[in-house]
């Protein structure tokens, strides 16, 4: 079976790479082809890989190539995680919205947006490269803002494309882990949109265990989204947040966070990542290196809202990541037709009663050989509705100014999401925007 990565020089490439080694059961990838518009990232990324594969028994070969239709060629799965315009983009991106006081986040407020708008067309045009060259591969998009790109690639490939994330299978875990249950036994009443979902209750032999939780300030306490939100504030929504809600319930000491003079987190990971391809010179200094920057980078992760909350340093249990595991399972249970259940960004088909047919959900689904198939949620309250309807309407907006080219569309998006407080800084965003991102000349 063959694994096409897009974004095959990426730095978490071989997180997905382990994930397969370990992979030993019949029907599995034999072989992985990484693309990359970067021939030296590819080179270097290569290189980690063959020093994971060493000692190996019959390790997936990999297969680098900058040519985007040989990559997709007789593939059967197709892993897209590009990032366009690369982390210097990101820096701009928050560097532009921080200047007018408003979020810069990568898939959340003014960043996101930005993000979106630079990545719909490329993954536009994935998709339909995917449709005329792969017509029967699935596609799991990582790509960010993820719940966005999955929803502009349904567009031409149908449920043939699911997105996924990580911080919903964080979230439940910790959940699970703080109440003593098993996560892999424990129903997650998880809904929402992509960044923007709640934990709604968490069922073990069939008896909801969140009222629990939610009723001692010392288990609340105890586990980082406790300590980020607060123990209050978590018993006045009856849920747990994904930890992204954070930027939109205590915005302003987000922004100020990210104001400080500190660096911001698109450009300590640029710098970051320029420090260990150089360190990649040295042939054998590839996975040392490679597990030495990835360590850091995980212990940094929102950092800024951390801090600004007094939630302390992650915990070591946090720090392994996880969406190459969820991208695994899902690998298994379409390839070999192993049911599972798996937290998804797929077409909603009235899943959330709010939201149209089309529009791209983040839901439980259950998995087999057939794709993806939303599970039935309850309703979400009104607070969270009206927040999921508001930024999908912001997600279709950036969708209808990348399809049309349209400057006015541009600011409309900008202008209608809750954390962007002014018509006219959603002017100045995306002239800022358009100063400093060639990819954004579309725009007119």
């Amino acid at each position: 079976m063959r694994l096409t990565i897009l974004g095959g020089g990426g730095f978490r490439v071989p997180l997905v790479y382990g994930a397969l080694l370990a992979d030993r059961a019949e029907g599995r990838v034999t072989e992985v082809v990484l693309h990359d518009l970067d021939a030296g990232r590819l080179s270097a990324v290569t290189r980690v890989l063959t020093e994971q594969a060493a000692g190996a028994p019959d390790a997936p070969v990999v297969r680098a190539t900058t040519d985007l239709d040989e990559a997709l060629r007789g593939a059967d799965f197709v892993f897209s995680a590009i990032r366009v315009g690369g982390l210097e983009g990101r820096a701009d991106d928050e560097r532009v919205a921080l200047a007018e006081g408003v979020l810069g986040q990568e898939t959340v407020g003014a960043g996101g947006i930005a993000y979106g708008l630079r990545t719909v067309p490329v993954a536009v045009g994935i998709a339909r490269r995917v449709a005329r060259l792969a017509p029967d591969a699935w596609v799991i998009n990582f790509t960010n803002p993820a719940g966005l790109v999955t929803e502009a690639m349904s567009r031409h490939l149908g449920n043939r494309v699911i997105g996924i994330c990580d911080s919903p299978v964080g979230l439940g875990r910790r959940i699970a882990r703080v109440l003593g249950a098993d996560p892999g036994r424990a129903w997650i009443d998880y809904a929402g949109l992509n960044h923007l979902g709640w934990v709604r209750g968490l069922r073990v032999n069939g008896r909801d265990e969140l009222p629990r939780l939610l009723a001692d300030p010392e288990l609340l306490g105890s586990f980082e989204e406790g300590r980020l939100f607060g123990a209050e504030w978590l018993r006045s929504l009856g849920a747990i947040p994904n930890e992204y809600l954070h930027y939109y319930y205590f915005n302003r000491e987000a922004v100020q966070a990210h104001q400080g003079p500190g660096k911001t987190r698109g450009a300590f990971l640029r710098d970051q990542q320029a420090r260990f391809y150089e360190e990649l010179r040295d042939p054998q200094a590839a996975l040392p290196a490679w597990n030495r920057t990835r360590a850091e980078r995980e212990a940094t992760y929102m950092a800024e809202n951390r801090e600004a909350a007094g939630a302390g340093e992650r915990e070591a249990d946090d720090l392994s990541g996880g969406y190459e595991k969820v991208a695994l399972a899902l690998m298994r249970a379409i390839a070999r037709d192993e049911r599972a259940t798996l937290i998804l960004n797929v077409r909603n088909r009235g899943t959330l009663s709010a939201l149209d047919a089309e529009a791209v959900v983040e839901v439980p689904c259950l998995v087999d050989a057939n794709g993806a198939h939303p599970v039935s949620v309850d309703p979400l309250p009104g607070h969270a509705t009206g927040l999921v309807c508001a930024v999908k309407a912001v997600e279709r907006e950036v969708l209808a100014a990348a399809g049309s080219g349209s400057r006015a569309t541009a600011v409309k998006a900008f202008a209608l999401h809750p954390l962007v407080d002014s018509v006219n800084v959603a002017r100045r965003l995306v002239d800022g925007y358009l100063a400093v991102h060639p990819g954004l000349a579309y725009l007119r």
